[in-house]
This record gives C-alpha cells, structure tokens and sequence, in this order.
C-alpha cells in the first residue's frame, strides 16, 4: 500500500466523481483507486474472516476524500445517486457498500424509492458493518427532515409478526435518541412498549443499548416508561430477561428496576 499523498488523493477523487452520473464508468475508475490503496498484506479476494464480503482494505482516509467529493452531488441530484448507489451495492466489497450507504444519507428524505431501497438491503445485509451504516448514515436526513416518516419505518421493523426485525429498528432509534435537537419522545415510548413487554432473550443487550439511550435523553420519562411497560406485561419471560439486564443498565436506573422486577414478581 503506497502511502497517501493528500494532494494527489484529492485530484484522483476529484477526477473520479467527473463519472457520477456514469455508474458502469465510475465503478471501474473507483476499483483502480481502491486497489491502488490495498493492503496487500491482508486483501483477498474471499471474504475476510471478519466478515462475509471480500474487502480491498483501503485505508479510511480514501474512502472519506472521494465520499466528500461525492457529498454536494448527491444532495443535488437524487435520482443519480440512486443509479449510482445501486452500482456500488452490486459491486459486493465492503467498501463500495460503506459507500453506497453513506451516499444513501446524503440523498433529500423525500426521494421516491430511497425508503424502500435502504429497508430491502437492511434486510439482506449479512456483514454487521454495512448493515450499521444503513441503520445509522443512510437514515440521517430521514431522521432529522422527516422523523414522522423515519417512524413509521420504524413502525414496520417493529412488526410483532416479524421479531427478526426488532433489532434493526432498536440500532436505528438509538441515534435518534442521542440527538440534542430531538426531544419527543412519547412516539418511541409507544413503539417500543411491546418490546419491553415481550423482552426476548435474544435481544438482550439490544434493549439494554437501547434504555440506556432513553434513561439519557430523559430519566424521569424513561423510568415511568418501565415502570409501566412491565407492570402491564403478561410474559413470564419478562421479569426474567430484565432482572439479568439490571447489571448493565445506567446505575442510577438499577434500584427502581430491580423493584419494578419485585413488584412484578411477588406473590
């Protein structure tokens, strides 16, 4: 791997997003650069043991200077994007999907297809990196623009028939939650009710991720909202997964926990 010239990197971006609107064109001169910057200590061309897509392992740095040449065209021009976000995504390497992603977020909310494109490779993502960046960058101005609409789609993972989808629904609310500027909160207390009423084994440290945000956006609210959540549950699983929770949540939150989990419990 050659070491990185900031200034040549900059004109190698540069003259590669001359290729934005010409996907077929783009994926080629972006593969050259990619793999100018591999590891080649490290690159293969099958799957790296951390993950189930083959990667260049270019360093980040290359990544991010063509991404921020990218960034004012795809705010500008949606419908390319999507044509050349669907490029990088059939092009397979994690780094032309980190890409795609990140695109996808820079995208205005309202773009037809942009909703359903992020939901249907969020569900047939297998490397946990990807699906992270579609959970968290793609969803940004969805999030910030148009939170009612990010709910509904939140609403969808949410979907008591389908639980393979709780999780994805849990990591994309938290960066909603970490948000300053964001501070209705009742809409989410709602969603997730069911949730904590059901409480699955398997998302265990989901839920724990997912109530510390909520304790740090708002203690009081958050901790009525348990309150009642449990008190209302009729799974007998319940108490059981959110007493083995008890140790990993905020401490503040642990002792009126662990008596909600006593109520609930006694005779």
């Amino acid at each position: 791997m050659p070491a990185i010239d900031i200034a040549r990197l900059k004109t190698q971006a540069a003259v590669l997003v001359e290729k934005f609107d010409q996907p077929a064109v783009f994926i080629v001169e972006l593969e050259k650069i990619l793999d100018l910057y591999a590891d080649r200590t490290l690159r293969t061309t099958i799957a790296a043991p951390a993950s189930v897509l083959p990667a260049y392992r270019a360093p980040q740095a290359v990544l991010r200077q063509i991404e921020m040449e990218l960034n004012p065209l795809a705010a500008s021009f949606p419908e390319q994007t999507l044509a050349l976000t669907a490029a990088l995504w059939q092009a397979g390497y994690i780094e032309t999907r980190l890409l795609a992603a990140a695109l996808l977020g820079k995208t205005h909310p309202e773009t037809p297809g942009l909703v359903e494109r992020i939901n249907n490779w969020v569900g047939h993502s297998r490397d946990k990196r990807v699906r992270t960046a579609l959970l968290n960058l793609s969803l940004i101005r969805l999030r910030r623009e148009n939170p009612n609409h990010f709910l509904e789609l939140i609403n969808t993972w949410l979907n008591p028939a389908k639980p393979k989808l709780w999780e994805y629904a849990i990591y994309a609310l938290i960066p909603l939650l970490e948000d300053p500027a964001y501070d209705n909160l009742p809409p989410i207390y709602s969603l997730l009710t069911p949730i904590i009423q059901n409480a699955p084994s398997s998302l265990q440290n989901e839920l724990v991720e997912m109530i510390s945000a909520l304790y740090r956006a708002s203690p009081i609210e958050t901790t009525y909202f348990l309150r009642q959540s449990i008190a209302g549950s009729t799974s007998p699983q319940t108490a059981v997964v959110i007493r083995r929770m008890i140790p990993a949540l905020p401490a503040p939150l642990q002792p009126a926990v662990l008596e909600m989990v006593r109520q609930k419990t006694s005779p």
